[in-house]
């Protein structure tokens, strides 16, 4: 498992851990049931609270990324789909969000944006 922890970025390092962790089990980097490293071994291993990891590992279960064998550790939880599908749906409404602001910032109509949605689509399908 590969995190990066900037602690120059202002968002508070667990949620950076939270947040790597679901993404490489969305993405498929961590595979349902692989083990993740030890909440002690991952502090020491980021230089980091052992509370810290405790907490974006309590998170991630509570959330259904993760379960955990008591004497054995945390592990990769079943990839729920529909959990992985509302993820996936939170992720496309920030980006559309953002591109009305930028549509909206440069008078560019609900028209004008989905042509260049449409385009974009017909491209990926030919590719």
């Amino acid at each position: 498992m590969n995190l990066f922890i900037d602690n120059k970025s202002g968002v508070p390092i667990y949620e950076q851990i939270y947040s790597r962790i679901k993404e490489q089990i969305i993405n498929g980097s961590l595979k349902e049931n692989e083990a993740l490293p030890s909440i002690r071994n991952l502090a020491k291993d980021l230089r980091i609270s052992v509370i810290t990891t405790k907490r974006a590992y309590d998170e991630l279960e509570k959330d259904g990324f993760l379960y955990t064998v008591p004497g054995k550790g945390s592990f990769v939880a079943a990839r729920n789909t529909q959990l992985i599908r509302e993820e996936i749906f939170k992720q496309i409404e920030a980006h559309i969000e953002a591109v009305q602001k930028l549509a909206f910032s440069c008078n560019l109509t609900r028209q004008e944006v989905w042509e260049i949605f449409s385009l974009l689509w017909e491209k990926s399908d030919e590719e």
